[in-house]
């Protein structure tokens, strides 16, 4: 009992983390933009959260800080997609390389230092008393009761349920349309780019500060890559998205279990489990029926610059 509840508590530890960037990398996607950085602003996020935990140690603070680091990067990148009409694909390339050699780089003086402070386990009155999954679902750290549930519904209500969240979604269908009925199409995408790069970076701060309470080169290690293919497999639906990275994280955790306990499957094929994972949930809605593919469809003006002038 104790093992599967541990198995349950590392997947949502770990989920969490594919379930911030996730959410972030869907708000940009759903106004029609693709942001490949989000390996990189993951890296920025990771590196600003501990740099800031050692030097005041609060992780609340630590947080903060790489949401605004996040968001001035996703201003930069949103500022050169939108309006100057740049690439999108490259433009994220080049983020994801700006991202991860600037956190090598700041990363240094910090490496293998733990972390002095973290988000500590909030344990919830009656409900953490439940035999087997109330240890495992109650008592966690308050980003994680942010992310599995404020967050999602959140950005469900408002997507689907608000005549904002039509708007939203019109300028990543249709911006000419959308333009044409007021809705400032340059404006949404910016500002929902740069939202969305906060909570990549948030994510990040979230793997050094209540995942892995360290810093090391290469920690994000390509999770960042795994959230843009979880928010294709999640059908652009933040609550999918959610569910999604946390069969990441139970896949993850799997993985941290066998080595543990020895199972005879060599540790290399284990440390792949959650790639495989991620290969086979983009398989699977390829090899689906036609209605979930229609359900799971992209936005049409997805990765398009919008010009004004050509209707």
């Amino acid at each position: 009992m104790d093992i599967i509840a541990g198995i349950i508590q590392t997947s949502i530890l770990a989920g969490g983390v594919l379930a911030l960037a996730a959410l972030g990398e869907v708000l940009a996607e759903r106004v029609g933009v693709v942001n490949l950085g989000v390996e990189g602003l993951m890296a920025l996020g990771a590196v600003t959260g501990i740099a800031t935990v050692i030097t005041t140690p609060s992780p609340m603070l630590g947080f903060a800080l790489a949401l605004v680091v996040g968001f001035f990067f996703g201003m930069v990148f949103a500022a050169t997609t939108v309006y100057l009409r740049a690439n999108q694909v490259l433009c994220g390339l080049a983020l994801t390389l700006m991202g991860t050699g600037m956190a090598a780089t700041i990363g240094r003086a910090y490496s293998g230092t733990p972390a002095p402070a973290t988000f500590p386990p909030i344990a919830i009155p009656y409900l953490s008393d439940i035999p087997l999954l109330g240890r495992a679902l109650f008592t966690q750290n308050i980003l994680v009761y942010l992310i599995y549930i404020i967050l999602p519904i959140a950005l469900h209500w408002l997507m689907f349920r608000t005549r904002h969240g039509l708007d939203m979604r019109a300028v990543g269908e249709n911006p000419a349309a959308a333009d044409a009925a007021g809705i400032p199409v340059q404006a949404m995408r910016f500002w929902y780019v740069s939202a969305g790069a906060a909570l990549a970076a948030g994510a990040g701060a979230y793997l050094t500060l209540a995942f892995v309470p360290s810093w090391s080169e290469g920690v994000v290690a390509g999770r960042g890559w795994i959230a843009v293919a979880l928010v294709i497999f999640a059908g652009y639906r933040p609550i999918n998205a959610v569910a999604a990275a946390l069969l990441f994280g139970l896949i993850t955790s799997l993985g941290f279990v066998g080595q543990a306990r020895n199972w005879p499957i060599p540790s290399p094929v284990l440390s792949m489990l959650p790639y495989l994972g991620t290969i086979a949930m983009i398989i699977v809605p390829v090899l689906a029926w036609q209605r979930m593919r229609r359900l799971m469809a992209a936005p049409a003006a997805l990765g398009e610059p919008y010009y004004r002038d050509v209707r």
